[in-house]
């Protein structure tokens, strides 16, 4: 039995989960409404502020499935109740971020500034210049915008500097030693 998969999923007060006839999970919170497709071989079952997940084998498939329907289905009652961040920070002499209206404007050692749009269901924040953080309800979502940021100056390994994420190691290297 999957050790994931078997844990139910508590629906806390303020949320409700419906499920559809083709396994299409609609979860609504006091953040907003998530919607996702899972597979519709997986048993959802959902009494007393309590949703379970219970496959119909023990076929390896099966098996992939159950603790992987459970999470996502939990992530999305997480994210319509208290949401996900990730929080990025810009090492570099000049290198700073900047909010235009709702959009994030970066100055990372370009000939021009790299602009991100505000995209439905993310918020930048700057606290500060060299500080980012990216707010939302899907988690999928936030990793993936703040993978993008990254992608646009990903701290490099002889100086650090570029975009990481907030506590991330960068592994440095030695430079040429001349003589």
């Amino acid at each position: 039995m999957s050790r994931i998969g078997k844990l139910p999923v508590k629906v806390l007060a303020g949320v409700t989960i419906t499920v559809d006839d083709h396994n299409c999970v609609t979860v609504k919170g006091p953040k907003g409404e998530l919607k996702q497709t899972v597979s519709p071989e997986m048993i959802l079952e959902q009494k007393d502020g309590v949703l379970t997940v219970n496959r119909p084998s023990d076929d390896k498939r099966h098996r992939a499935l159950h603790g992987l329907t459970r999470t996502l289905i939990n992530n999305m009652v997480v994210g319509v109740t208290s949401g996900f961040e990730k929080k990025l920070e810009i090492v570099g002499t000049g290198y700073r971020a900047q909010m235009d209206g709702k959009d994030l404007v970066l100055n990372v050692g370009y000939s021009h500034p790299v602009r991100f749009a505000k995209m439905d269901g993310i918020e930048f924040e700057t606290p500060a210049p060299t500080k980012i953080t990216v707010k939302g309800i899907d988690k999928q979502k936030v990793g993936q915008v703040a993978a993008d940021i990254r992608a646009t100056r990903e701290p490099e390994p002889y100086k650090g500097k570029g975009i990481r994420y907030e506590g991330e190691f960068v592994r440095r290297k030695e430079g040429k030693t001349g003589k």
